[in-house]
């Protein structure tokens, strides 16, 4: 059954949904010990890792398994692409789902979010503007299940965009003449 799609598709679904998974127990893990996922800033976000680990792993086994050894940028970004599309669409319908099942999901984001804003350093209000930050504290009540689970899918999408930009360039072999 297959057989008749292509590596490329193939290696990357498989390890979008195994990588979604993996991203599905660290948001709940997180959250149960107290740890709310979504209040992490960007850049100690555990997706940098499992992205960048799991687009390794796959164009390494599509590169070496099943190209012998020939990888170009193009078919480097598509697979990345396609992998990260699936565990963004996965985890995104988690998020959505979980936090319908568990209101509190949403609430302890609101309440957290609206406690680390209003202990914000004034110079860094300064630095955001204060229209920017009075517009972000007042939006910040109508949050809901879907507003979260579209913000970890884009942001999944940047993150996993830069990654799969550096690996691939790594990671792709020309055929040699």
């Amino acid at each position: 059954m297959f057989e008749r799609v292509p590596r490329l598709v193939f290696i990357a679904v498989r390890n979008g949904l195994l990588a979604g998974v993996l991203g599905i127990v660290f948001l709940v893990v997180l959250y149960y010990i107290g740890r709310h996922p979504f209040l992490f800033p960007i850049y100690f976000d555990f997706r940098i890792i499992l992205l960048s680990v799991f687009v390794v792993v796959t164009l390494k086994e599509l590169r070496d398994d099943h190209q012998q050894g020939v990888l170009s940028f193009g078919q480097a970004m598509i697979c990345a692409f396609l992998f990260t599309l699936v565990f963004a669409v996965l985890v995104m319908a988690f998020v959505w789902i979980f936090s319908a099942l568990n209101s509190a999901f949403v609430t302890d984001y609101i309440n957290l979010m609206t406690a680390q804003l209003r202990t914000l350093d004034a110079a860094v209000i300064e630095q955001i503007g204060k229209d920017v930050y009075e517009r972000n504290l007042a939006a910040l009540p109508a949050t809901n299940g879907g507003t979260l689970a579209f913000d970890y899918f884009i942001k999944s999408l940047l993150i996993s965009f830069f990654v799969s930009l550096i690996i691939s360039v790594i990671l792709r072999r020309q055929p040699k003449i």
